[in-house]
């Protein structure tokens, strides 16, 4: 009767130790080949000064690629976290078609483009990009474009939205993110 009791007690520690081994394994980390780059700057580079409040304030052209299956649209925010006071947001976009594979050099400032992406409010307060345009003496801002592949379309109004609202809207639905970033100052 103990040996019985004995291997029904190794047995149920045996498979104990087993499924605690199970519910402490991490889940596997997903790889994405999920990927942003600047048309005409390099990850880490110059922005040119076209794209800037010292010249044309265009906005950069953007490409991407790599999105996960399940994306249904694609959002941006880009900030300078740089700013006197705090992170200046320069462009907020979302409802990027997922088929979209970039934005053009020059994306007019406007609300809802005509392929639905849709631009909310930035720190100057206007919809669409506005450039760099750092305090001058104050050295170099990074600017910092994030782009995330979300699993929804997203219901907000373009007028109203910024940075902080899309941020609270995208939570739960953010697929993957990828990010490059441009410099500039004076």
């Amino acid at each position: 009767m103990r040996k019985i009791i004995f291997l029904l007690a190794v047995l149920t520690l045996g498979l104990f130790s087993s499924a605690q081994a199970q519910i402490q394994k991490p889940a596997p980390a997903q790889k994405t080949s999920f990927k942003i780059t600047g048309r005409f700057f390099e990850n880490g580079g110059s922005l040119p000064s076209k794209f800037t409040c010292d010249s044309l304030n265009l906005s950069p052209g953007l490409k991407w690629e790599g999105a996960p299956a399940g994306t249904k649209s694609l959002a941006l925010i880009v900030e300078d976290p740089d700013a006197p006071n705090g992170d200046w947001v320069h462009w907020v976009a979302y409802n990027i078609p997922a088929t979209t594979n970039s934005l053009d050099e020059g994306v007019p400032a406007i609300a809802k483009l005509p392929n639905g992406t849709q631009q909310g409010v930035n720190s100057f307060g206007k919809s669409g990009y506005g450039g760099p345009c750092p305090p001058k003496g104050k050295g170099i801002h990074r600017y910092f474009f994030q782009l995330y592949a979300v699993n929804t379309t997203l219901n907000l109004s373009p007028k109203s939205t910024d940075s902080t609202d899309l941020k609270q809207a995208l939570e739960g639905h953010i697929l993957a993110t990828a990010q490059v970033v441009g410099k500039f100052g004076h």
